[in-house]
């Protein structure tokens, strides 16, 4: 099944313009799905695979206790996947069609307060000069711009232009997010302070060997890794560190903190839902109105906390 799991996400990248982080998720879902076939001695040619494979595979992930969630992305990894080959005429029925899938309630996001950021951000001045600098511009930009962890470390150096920044003369810059969509973000004051600062580092982190330099020096966060910029893990290490020295719940903590904090903020001081959609870009409102839901669960809790016939009163 290898050349026509290839076809689906060499598909998935040419046709819908998935990340290369959505293609690697895809891929470890179907492999498990193959890893289930291969483990229970079932046909692997796609032809072969019926409903009853199928139902037998979803008895399997129900037996190891996953969360509703990841049931939901095997399901809709697999569906895809059989749906495209039917599509290209490579099977004749869809296995998946009867697979009916787990229902979810998605979970708020955790949230951390205004005064939290604030000692995340004073928590980067016992970093080393250089760490502190870089850590600063990556929370005020995360925090100030609704940034995903992805285009965050991503960030392409040439994403803020040099002249119109010592001009003062830029207010929003253009993220390339999912899809390869772009949207106007903002950038905040303190935001483009943070960014100068940086920038008047950067030049000292850039790898030594010259393959990896020059790779690393199209990312405003450049880094010695693979990739050539700083990794998404050391992102989630960098919040848990400034986290425990803030003495802020870490289990609060993730990639996708400030990005939540930055959306439920606006919401809460009076943004509009549809204004606040295209900084996040998303593409469905409905997944933005969850941050209008953390509002509301806030409100309804200050309210039983403050009001005098509050419940917790």
């Amino acid at each position: 099944m290898i050349e026509e799991t290839s076809t689906f996400l060499e598909m998935l990248s040419a046709e819908r313009g998935a990340s290369k982080n959505t293609i690697a998720a895809y891929e470890r879902d179907l492999n498990d799905f193959f890893e289930f076939l291969s483990s229970h001695n079932h046909p692997i040619a796609p032809k072969e695979i019926d409903h009853k494979v199928i139902e037998k595979y979803s008895v399997d992930l129900d037996n190891r206790g996953l969360k509703n969630a990841t049931l939901l992305r095997r399901r809709a990894a697999l569906r895809q996947f059989f749906s495209f080959l039917l599509l290209e005429k490579m099977i004749d029925i869809d296995p998946t069609s009867r697979w009916e899938g787990a229902k979810t309630t998605r979970p708020l996001p955790k949230i951390v307060e205004v005064g939290e950021i604030d000692k995340l951000i004073a928590a980067c001045e016992k970093l080393k000069p250089i760490e502190k600098t870089r850590a600063i511009c990556m929370v005020e930009l995360m925090y100030g711009s609704g940034l995903r962890v992805s285009e965050l470390v991503e960030l392409p150096f040439t994403a803020i232009p040099l002249s119109a920044l010592q001009n003062h003369d830029i207010q929003a810059i253009i993220i390339r997010g999912k899809g390869s969509k772009e949207r106007l973000v903002p950038l905040s004051p303190a935001t483009l302070n943070a960014i100068k600062d940086w920038l008047s580092v950067r030049e000292v982190t850039l790898p030594k060997e010259l393959n990896i330099k020059e790779k690393a020096q199209k990312y405003m966060f450049p880094a010695n890794t693979a990739e050539g910029h700083f990794g998404r893990r050391q992102y989630a290490r960098l919040l848990d560190k400034l986290g425990l020295i803030a003495g802020v719940d870490i289990a609060k903590l993730s990639p996708h903190t400030l990005r939540h904090a930055f959306a439920t903020h606006l919401l809460e001081g009076g943004a509009d839902l549809r204004a606040v959609q295209v900084m996040l870009g998303h593409s469905d409102i409905s997944t933005t109105q969850i941050y209008t839901h953390v509002a509301y669960e806030k409100l309804k809790t200050m309210l039983e906390d403050k009001h005098p016939l509050g419940r917790n009163k």
